[in-house]
C-alpha cells in the first residue's frame, strides 16, 4: 500500500462531511488493537503481513511486553471509495478521512475509555466470538448509550470457532445467533430503564395536572353561586382542557436500536487473519448469480430463510415441508468460508489440499502470487486468499462510512443532550449552543475545544525536535546516542544480573557492551534528560483554532451563570497544534470543527480534562461531568535518596496531569500517596514515575486498602458498659465539669444505610442550597447568579436528577417505616435529623431528642429552622443551642475516625438526649457560663462527644466492613479447579458458575477482598498456566461478621478453643494491621511469650 502524506489528511480536514471520528471499544483481549493494525495498514504505515503482530498503537514498552492496551492512541487514516448519491447516478470516487482511537479493554483503565467516547461520534464495538458478552462488553455498551453514540457491532475471532472448537458451519451460525441475542439484551434493558424512567415522570407530571384540575374545579364550585355567565363559561373550558390531560404514554420505538445484520450494522470479523464482511458484500456477490435483486438479498441471508434450489426461490421456515435445507447464510457463506480453512490449513496434516485451493481462487476470480502458491506456510496462503477475497478494511470502513454519522450529523443529535447536562446550562450563549449544535466552523464563529485528558510526549517526539528524514546525524548527536544507547543496556544488564551484586554487576555490564564510541566511557550520568511536555487530546466542537490563538481554560466546577468566580479562568495562548498519527505528531497551522487533534501550551493549566472556549460570558462546560470512577488501591511513595523528594513531588503532579484516574495528595502525617484504580494500574504509575516524570528511584509502600466500621446488634453481646442506663447510652462531662451530654448511639436499619449510601449526591446539593441560603440569611439577599454559583458548587454537581428536598424526606421516610424492628424508635425521626456524616454526606445520621430543640434541623425549611433556633441574643449566659455546631462537628469527627482503627463508620445514629450547663452559685454562673467563655469550651465539648460517640459504639458488637472486588473470570474445566483453590485460600466468595453455551468455558462470579488482591492475577495466570485472566471491577463494601474484640468465654468455647484462641481472629488481625500502620496504639499485643524458649525456636 502506498504511504500516505500528512499533507493528505490535513487537506481532508476541511471538509466535515468526509470525516469519521470513531472509537473502537471492547473487553481485553477481544481484539481492538490487531483489528486496528488491519486498518493502519491500509495506510502504508506497516506491512500487511505485519497487521495483528505488531501492535502499533500499543507505543510503550510494557503495553507490548504485556500484550494490552494500557492509553488510548489515535490516529488519523486516509481510505477512498467510490459511492452512488443515487442509485440510477454514476459511481463518484469519495476521499475520507477516518480519526480513529484505540481505547483499553482491561477494567483498570476503564478512564481511558471514558476520555476517548467523549471525543468521538460512531464507536466500533467488539465482541469475541468464542467468549461472548464479558463485564467490560456490557460496560462499553452502557457507555455507548449514555454518551449518545451511534455503534456498530464487530464479532470477531470467528476464525476460533473452525480451529478451536471445530464447529460445523450449521453451529456456527446458532453460536452467532445467541451472541447476537446477548448484545442485544444489553442494549434492550438500557432502553427499558429509559422508558421506564421516562412513563414514571410521564405519571407524575399527569398526576399534577389533574391535581391542579381538580383545585379549579373546587374552587369553581365554591364561587359558582356569585359568578356571572361569562365567567362560568370560561371555567367549564378550564375544565374541559383539565379533562384532556391523561391522554395516553406515547411510546417509542426501539427498532433502530438493535444489531441486526440485515441492518448492516454487524460484521462478522477475523482480525488476526485479516478478513471480515458484511451481509450486504454477500448480496452483491450473488445477485447476479441467484437473479435476486442485491435489497431482498440483504433482508433474506440472515435468519430462518432458506434457498430452494430447484425452484430458485427463497423459502421461510414454515414453507420447508420436512425438507433439510440450510439457512442461507450457512450455505452461502459459512459453507464457502469453512472451505478456504479446510483447502489451506486444514486436511493432509495441517498442510491444506493446493486442488482445492485452485478450485476456489477460480471460482471466486482471485490472483494468488505463484510465490504464495508455493509456501510452505498455510497461514500465509490463507491470509492471501483472504486478503483478496475478503480485505478486513474494505468491509469495516466501508461500513464506518455508510452506518456511522459525520461530525455535523452527529453534533446535531448529542450536543443538546451534553449542553443541557452541564453546569448552569441555562446560562450558555445561545450564539455558543448554536455554533456547537448546526456545526458553524468558521473564523468568526466562537471556538469550543474540548480536552479529554493530558498526554505525556518526550520533548525528542515533538515535530518541531525531530529530525527530517534523509538528513545524517553529526558527530555530537552521533555520541549522544551511543551514550543513550549503552545506559539503556547497561541499565537492562545490571536488572538481569540482579542487586545483590551491587556495583561489580554493573562494571561487568558496562564492559562488556562495545557500542560506537569507546574513547568518551560509558557513563550513565552522561545521558542528556529528554524532559517531558504535555499534549491535550482534544476536540474541536465550534468554530476554527489556530496556533496563537488565546482561549480561556475553564476549571472544572466553572458555572457560565458566575463566569468570574473564583478561581478564575486562566487565558492561554495556544502554543502549537498537531495531527495524532499514533507514535508520532504531525505539526498543524490551525484546526477546523469536527477534527480529533492535539494541543500544547495548556500544561499547568488543566489537571486532567476541560473546555477551552473563546469567550468567557456565557461559554459552556463540557468537562463539568465527571465520568471516571474514583480510585481505590493507596500507596505511599518515597524516593530511595532524600534529596530526590523535590523530584518525585513534580514527578507525581505530572503523572496526575497525564492520567485520568491517578490522584495524587499528601496526607496529613506527611506521607506522599498516589491512588489508582487497581494493581496493574499502580504498576503502570510507578514505572511512569520512575522512568519519565521523576527520573529517580522511587520505593513504595504496602498498599492501602479502604475499610468501613459498622456496628450490629447480636445475641452473644458483652453486657451493656453502664447497666443503669439502655445499652450505647453514654453520660459524658467536660473536662470543666461544667457541660453534661447524655447521648445514645444505634445501629441505622439496613434499608437506611443503603438508602443514604445512593444518595450522597442529593444529600450534598441539599447541603449546597442550605448554605446558601443561610448566607442569604445572614448577608441579606444575594445576586441570583451568586446564590446558584453556590448551589452548583457542590462536590457532585453532575448530579441532575438529585431529589428534592420534598422527595428525599418522603422516600427516606419510607425507608424508615419498612423496618420490622423498633419501629417506636424510628417514628418521626426525620424532622429531628441533625446532620449527616462523616463529610456531612455520609450514612450516618445525628438525631437531635433534647426537649429544647439543641440543634438545627437539616431537613426543615431554611426559615422555620432558623425561627425556631435563632439564638437569644439578650442572654447573657450560654445556653444548650449556643453548642449546636461544635456538636455536629464532633459527630463529623467521630464519623470519620472510628474507634476500631480510625477508619470512616457507616450505618450508626446518634442521638443526642440532653445537653446539660452546670448551675452553680449567681457568681460562678456569671463567671463561667458568660459567653466570653464559649471559646474555652469549644473544645472540651468536641472532645466529650467525639469520645462519648466512640464509646457508645463499642458499647454494641462492633463489625468491619471490607472493600470488595467483583471478580470475573472465564476458565475450562480442566483448570476450574486451580481457580477454585487460590480463591479459597484469598477468601474468595464464589457467587456463580456457569457454561458459556457451546463452548467449553465456564464463567464463575466471585467476591473477592480488596486487601487479599494483590497479586492475585498473576498466581492465577501461573496457576493456570495462563489459561485464567480475572476482572476485578470494585464493588463496594461487605460486612466480615466477626467481632474483632471476641474471646472465648463460655466452657464450650472454652474446651474448643483454649483460653489463647487458637482459631485466629481476622478481623484483629485486619484491625492490629491499619492500627500499627496508622501508628495507633495495638492493644493486646505480647512482644514475648515464653521466653526462656526463645533461644531453642529455630532447632
Amino acid at each position: 500500500m502506498p504511504v500516505v502524506s500528512p499533507e493528505k489528511l490535513i487537506s481532508l480536514q476541511q471538509n466535515a462531511g468526509e470525516i469519521r471520528n470513531i472509537c473502537i471499544l471492547a473487553h481485553v483481549d477481544h481484539g481492538k488493537t490487531s483489528l486496528t493494525d488491519a486498518l493502519i495498514a491500509t495506510n502504508g504505515i506497516i506491512s500487511p503481513k505485519l497487521a495483528g503482530k505488531i501492535r502499533y498503537l500499543d507505543s510503550r514498552p510494557d503495553e507490548q511486553l504485556r500484550g494490552i492496551t494500557m492509553e488510548s492512541s489515535a490516529i488519523s487514516l486516509y481510505f477512498s471509495m467510490s459511492r452512488r448519491l443515487t442509485p440510477e447516478a454514476n459511481p463518484e470516487q469519495k476521499e475520507y478521512l477516518i480519526n480513529l482511537i484505540d481505547s483499553p479493554g482491561h477494567v483498570d483503565f476503564s478512564s481511558e475509555v471514558s476520555t476517548a467516547s467523549r471525543l468521538c461520534d460512531g464507536a466500533v464495538v467488539l465482541v469475541d466470538a468464542v467468549e461472548g458478552v464479558c463485564s467490560q462488553t456490557v460496560t462499553v455498551l452502557r457507555l455507548t448509550w449514555t454518551e449518545h453514540l451511534k455503534p456498530l457491532l464487530v464479532i470477531n475471532k470467528i476464525d476460533r470457532l473452525i480451529t478451536e472448537l471445530r464447529m460445523s458451519p450449521g453451529e456456527a451460525y446458532i453460536h452467532l445467533s445467541k451472541l447476537l441475542e446477548q448484545v442485544n439484551a444489553v442494549i434492550g434493558s438500557f432502553f427499558q430503564g429509559e422508558r421506564m424512567e421516562e412513563d414514571l415522570q410521564w405519571r407524575e407530571r399527569v398526576e399534577e395536572r389533574v391535581k391542579a384540575a381538580a383545585t379549579k374545579e373546587q374552587e369553581k364550585q365554591e364561587r359558582k353561586a356569585a359568578a356571572s355567565p361569562h365567567d362560568i363559561a370560561v371555567d367549564d373550558m378550564t375544565s374541559d382542557t383539565a379533562s384532556t390531560v391523561n391522554g395516553e404514554y406515547e411510546e417509542k420505538d426501539d427498532e433502530a436500536l438493535y444489531f441486526a445484520p440485515e441492518n448492516n450494522n454487524v460484521i462478522f470479523c477475523s482480525a488476526i487473519d485479516g478478513w471480515a464482511f458484511t451481509v450486504r458484500q454477500f448480496a452483491g456477490l450473488y445477485q447476479k448469480k441467484l437473479g435476486i435483486k442485491r435489497s431482498v438479498l440483504e433482508k433474506v441471508l440472515w435468519g430462518d430463510f432458506y434457498f430452494d434450489p430447484k425452484t430458485k426461490k427463497v423459502l421461510n421456515s414454515k414453507h420447508l415441508k420436512g425438507r433439510a435445507l440450510k439457512p442461507m447464510f450457512v450455505q452461502l457463506v459459512l459453507d464457502n468460508i469453512w472451505a478456504v480453512y479446510e483447502a489451506t490449513t486444514g486436511g493432509n496434516k495441517g498442510k491444506g489440499d493446493p486442488a482445492m485451493v485452485e478450485k476456489i481462487t477460480k471460482s471466486l476470480s482471485l490472483t494468488i502470487p505463484p510465490h504464495v502458491l508455493r509456501s510452505r506456510d498455510p497461514r500465509s496462503l490463507l491470509t492471501t486468499v483472504f486478503a483478496a477475497w475478503l480485505p478486513l478494511s474494505t468491509a469495516l470502513l466501508v461500513s464506518v462510512i455508510e452506518h456511522l454519522p459525520d461530525p455535523p450529523v452527529a453534533q446535531s443529535s448529542r450536543l443538546l443532550t451534553l449542553i443541557e447536562a452541564s453546569p448552569g446550562a441555562t446560562h450558555v450563549d445561545p450564539a455558543i449552543r448554536n455554533a456547537m449544535v448546526n456545526f458553524k466552523s468558521s473564523k468568526d464563529d466562537p471556538v469550543v475545544v474540548y480536552v479529554s485528558k493530558m498526554v505525556s510526549v518526550p520533548a525528542s517526539e515533538l515535530p518541531q525536535n525531530r529530525r527530517k528524514g534523509g538528513t545524517s546525524l553529526s558527530a555530537e548527536e552521533a555520541r549522544d546516542m551511543a551514550r543513550k544507547k549503552r545506559a539503556d543496556i547497561a541499565k537492562a544488564q545490571a536488572a538481569t544480573y540482579g542487586s545483590n551484586h551491587g556495583l561489580n554487576g554493573i562494571t561487568e555490564a558496562l564492559g562488556d557492551t562495545s557500542i560506537g564510541d569507546e574513547t568518551d566511557g560509558p557513563s550513565v550520568m552522561d545521558v542528556r534528560e529528554d524532559p517531558e511536555h504535555l499534549i491535550g487530546f482534544a476536540r474541536i466542537y465550534a468554530g476554527t483554532l489556530s496556533v496563537g490563538d488565546s482561549v480561556y481554560v475553564l476549571p472544572p466546577k466553572f458555572s457560565p451563570a458566575t463566569p468570574r468566580a473564583n478561581p478564575p479562568p486562566a487565558k492561554v495562548v495556544v502554543t502549537g497544534l498537531y495531527l495524532l498519527m499514533g507514535r508520532a505528531l504531525e505539526s498543524l497551522d490551525s484546526v477546523p470543527a469536527g477534527v480529533v487533534f492535539g494541543i500544547a501550551g495548556l500544561e499547568g493549566h488543566i489537571l486532567k480534562s476541560g473546555t477551552l472556549c473563546s469567550q468567557l460570558e456565557g461559554s459552556v462546560n463540557l468537562a463539568g461531568v465527571s465520568m471516571a470512577s474514583r480510585p481505590i488501591v493507596r500507596v505511599a511513595l518515597e524516593p530511595v535518596n532524600p534529596g530526590d523528594l523535590g523530584k518525585m513531588i513534580h514527578g507525581m503532579q505530572m503523572l496526575e496531569q497525564s492520567d485520568p484516574c491517578a490522584l495524587y495528595e499528601v496526607l496529613e502525617s506527611g506521607e506522599h500517596v498516589i491512588d489508582t484504580a487497581g494493581e496493574l494500574h499502580l504498576e503502570r504509575c510507578l514505572k511512569d514515575l520512575r522512568e519519565r516524570f521523576a527520573r529517580c528511584e522511587i520505593q513504595a509502600g504496602e498498599p492501602i486498602v479502604p475499610y468501613r466500621e459498622t456496628v450490629v446488634s447480636t445475641v452473644d453481646m458483652a453486657p451493656p458498659r453502664d447497666k443503669t442506663l439502655p445499652r450505647g447510652s453514654v453520660i459524658g462531662v467536660t473536662t470543666s465539669q461544667q457541660i453534661t451530654v447524655r447521648l445514645r448511639v444505634r445501629p441505622l436499619p439496613q434499608a437506611v444505610t443503603e438508602f443514604l449510601e445512593k444518595q450522597g449526591s442529593a444529600i450534598s446539593r441539599l447541603y449546597a442550597k442550605r448554605k446558601a441560603e443561610d448566607e442569604t440569611h445572614r448577608k441579606g439577599p444575594m445576586e441570583p447568579q451568586k446564590e446558584e454559583a453556590e448551589f452548583l458548587n457542590s462536590d457532585l454537581q453532575d448530579n441532575v436528577n438529585a431529589l428534592s428536598l420534598e422527595d428525599f424526606k418522603n422516600e427516606l421516610r419510607s425507608s424508615f417505616e419498612s423496618t420490622k424492628e423498633h419501629k417506636e424508635t424510628w417514628r418521626n425521626v426525620v424532622e429531628t435529623i441533625a446532620a449527616f456524616g462523616p463529610r456531612r454526606t455520609g450514612p450516618n445520621i445525628l438525631i437531635d431528642a433534647t426537649q429544647a430543640g439543641t440543634c438545627r434541623k437539616f431537613l426543615q425549611s431554611t426559615r422555620q429552622d432558623l425561627h425556631a433556633n435563632s439564638p437569644d441574643s439578650s442572654s447573657e449566659s450560654l445556653i444548650a443551642r449556643d453548642f449546636s455546631d461544635k456538636i455536629a462537628y464532633a459527630f463529623q469527627l467521630a464519623t470519620a475516625q472510628g474507634p476500631l482503627c480510625h477508619e470512616p463508620t457507616q450505618g450508626i445514629a446518634v442521638f443526642l438526649e440532653e445537653v446539660t450547663i452546670a448551675n452553680g452559685s449567681e457568681s460562678e454562673t456569671q463567671s463561667s457560663a458568660a459567653p466570653e467563655n464559649l471559646g474555652r469550651l469549644t473544645g472540651e465539648i468536641i472532645k466529650t462527644v467525639r469520645d462519648s460517640i466512640r464509646l457508645g459504639f463499642l458499647d454494641w458488637s462492633p463489625r468491619l466492613l471490607l472493600a470488595m472486588y467483583s471478580c470475573e473470570i472465564q476458565a475450562s474445566a480442566e483448570v476450574l479447579g486451580r481457580v477454585y483453590g487460590v480463591l479459597t485460600r484469598r477468601r474468595g466468595r464464589i457467587l456463580s458458575e456457569s457454561l458459556n453455551e457451546g463452548t467449553p468455558f465456564f464463567t464463575i462470579l466471585s467476591l473477592l477482598p480488596v486487601a487479599n488482591s494483590f497479586g492475585f492475577a498473576d498466581e492465577i495466570r501461573k496457576r493456570t498456566s495462563g489459561a485464567a485472566s480475572p476482572q476485578l471491577i470494585f464493588a463496594g463494601f461487605e460486612m466480615l461478621d466477626e467481632d474483632p474484640f471476641w474471646v472465648p468465654q463460655t466452657e464450650e468455647e472454652l474446651e474448643d478453643l483454649g483460653e489463647l484462641a487458637d482459631k485466629e481472629n481476622v478481623a484483629k488481625r485486619m484491625m492490629d494491621g491499619v492500627r500499627r500502620r496508622k501508628g495507633l496504639v495495638v492493644g493486646g499485643e505480647k512482644l514475648v511469650r515464653d521466653a526462656e524458649k526463645q533461644k531453642t525456636l529455630k532447632r
